[in-house]
């Protein structure tokens, strides 16, 4: 990965997160099951560093069946059982749990709202909201719309999605463009 083009400061500090930066953070994202993975990925990220998640992004997938939604929402207590010993991914018992929850609920909102994308992309108007952030310190950690959205997913029931959670995810999917100005990235979303 090349160095010499300017990114956001909070990449920088592994290939790994250069990679993700560069390839797809920030990029409007529509597809109900990349969307539901990354719910679930930040709200896994929860108490620990992003990288941290993006290590563990592919034991994930192959643990959670690829984020196949459907899938999921079928898992058994002897599903939860055999995940909590994978150590692939983060074995927190209220997380993987939460995981198999929130599938149920995307069901119950697919089959409301026609998609899960339909529903997520209404906290934005259906269009990214484009920001001007100068640098890493101007960015903040939630927003009125990553409030309204925690507030709504928590009325579901679904879990792991507090408003800093969902300003991360709208970050991840480019529903928000935090991008800083002189981020190489920036004029391309």
């Amino acid at each position: 990965m090349k160095t010499d083009k300017k990114r956001c400061a909070w990449c920088r500090g592994s290939e790994l997160e250069m990679r993700y930066h560069d390839k797809e953070w920030g990029k409007p994202l529509h597809d109900d099951q990349k969307l539901f993975e990354f719910l679930i990925l930040e709200g896994a990220q929860a108490g620990l560093s992003w990288v941290t998640i993006l290590k563990k992004r592919e034991n994930y997938r192959e643990a959670f069946d690829h984020f196949e939604i459907a899938r999921i929402a079928k898992y058994s207590k002897r599903k939860v059982e055999s995940l909590l010993k994978n150590p692939g991914i983060v074995r927190n018992r209220l997380k993987i749990e939460s995981t198999i929850s929130n599938a149920r609920i995307v069901l119950e909102v697919q089959a409301e709202y026609g998609s899960l994308n339909k529903y997520l992309w209404q906290f934005v108007d259906g269009k990214p909201i484009i920001n001007r952030r100068k640098t890493l310190h101007d960015v903040p950690s939630t927003s009125k719309q990553s409030d309204a959205m925690s507030r709504a997913l928590k009325k579901r029931g679904f879990r792991f999605v507090g408003s800093t959670i969902c300003y991360a995810f709208m970050q991840a999917t480019g529903m928000v463009n935090d991008h800083t100005t002189d981020c190489f990235k920036y004029p391309e979303l």
